[in-house]
């Protein structure tokens, strides 16, 4: 049987990955995600129903644009059999065709099934994601390679954190309790 920490995990290196398969083991054959962006910067459809839907929006269509991707759970994985969890979330990554680099933030909200404990909902919630110029992008892959992956904490990121003005939002809404 799998945990809610491991289908995080399962999904996390899907995405970042480019390996959709790895989806089998994250979400329920018909889960449900939500996205609520509260930026302009990037977009994805607010509601996708079904495992392979999900798997082309965050995986595959996903990486036809971007590569470098690091996404980090903040905070403490979650028990083995719970039903709910949230934490914040961080992401960094380029953009396949300008070289650009863009940095995010926000929150998961995941809801597991309690007999496989694989994720049957997911509401992705993005704060921030800000584009930073190609000439950061050595400095800001140096700061997430370095980091806890997938799990980090905010004093970790912080701490490292790159002195960009472009990140200032990202970094204070990490270091919001």
């Amino acid at each position: 049987m799998t945990t809610a920490q491991r289908s995080i995990e399962h999904y996390i290196r899907a995405k970042d990955g480019n390996r959709p398969h790895l989806l089998d083991q994250a979400f329920t054959a018909g889960a449900i995600l939500d996205m609520v962006v509260r930026t302009g910067s990037i977009s994805f459809p607010d509601h996708v129903e079904g495992r392979r839907a999900i798997g082309d929006v965050l995986v595959s269509r996903f990486n036809q644009t971007f590569e470098n991707v690091y996404t980090f759970c903040l905070g403490a994985p979650p028990a083995a059999s719970v039903e709910t969890f949230q934490c914040k979330w961080l992401v960094a990554m380029s953009d396949k065709h300008s070289g650009e680099v863009r940095v995010g933030c926000g929150r998961y909200d995941w809801r597991f099934s309690p007999s496989s404990s694989l994720a049957e909902g997911l509401v992705i919630t993005i704060e921030h994601m800000k584009t930073l110029p190609v000439e950061e992008l050595p400095a800001v892959m140096a700061w997430v390679s370095h980091l806890a992956y997938p799990w980090s904490n905010a004093d970790a990121v912080i701490g490292t954190a790159p002195d960009s003005t472009a990140l200032e939002d990202v970094i204070q809404y990490i270091s919001a309790g």
